[in-house]
């Protein structure tokens, strides 16, 4: 799991063993120390950038789950590029990685991408993403797209708002906020 002590990814990597899976996880550390209560199992954990992630770093895993990114909007007055370009880069960089390797590649998107929808959309629903987040998660589906073929076939999911108790809590997500 690469983002594994975010708010999501602390929470994937118990539930995953919880069922049998043995987890590994790639994060920066930044949130390391701030945990509401502790994690039910330890996993193996390689402290780096997702932007430093070589080969030799995924070689042997079946699965990679892709979490690691920049998840907010409000940047006030930073160029969304600066935010979101290295995001995109080392996404499909590591998708390649995983491709070459035969690694499944599982990328969390955001049902954001739609934008203002109407009535019950799919993955087959007209996109038209409303911030420069969304544009970001549909950009890198649109990457992904491109390099799959028939030996590689990477997963992207449109996951609603993520909310509800974590490790590693956002407080910065509404819905947490109003709960």
């Amino acid at each position: 799991i690469i983002g594994s002590q975010g708010n999501l990814g602390s929470r994937l990597s118990d539930y995953l063993q919880e069922f049998g899976h043995k987890c590994s996880g790639i994060d920066t550390g930044f949130f390391e120390h701030g945990l509401l209560y502790p994690q039910n199992k330890k996993i193996n954990m390689i402290r780096k950038d997702a932007r430093d992630i070589k080969e030799k770093d995924l070689d042997g895993f079946e699965v990679l789950i892709q979490l690691a990114g920049i998840s907010n909007d409000p940047f006030g007055n930073l160029k969304p590029e600066k935010i979101y370009d290295p995001t995109r880069n080392y996404a499909i960089k590591i998708a390649k990685m995983c491709k070459k390797l035969s690694i499944r590649y599982i990328f969390p998107s955001s049902c954001s991408v739609y934008g203002i929808g109407e009535g019950m959309l799919d993955e087959n629903g007209q996109t038209a993403p409303q911030t420069h987040y969304s544009l970001n998660k549909l950009q890198i589906e649109q990457d992904l797209e491109k390099i799959s073929d028939e030996s590689f076939s990477p997963i992207a999911l449109r996951l609603a708002t993520v909310f509800g108790m974590s490790p590693r809590i956002r407080f910065d997500i509404v819905i947490n906020m109003l709960c």
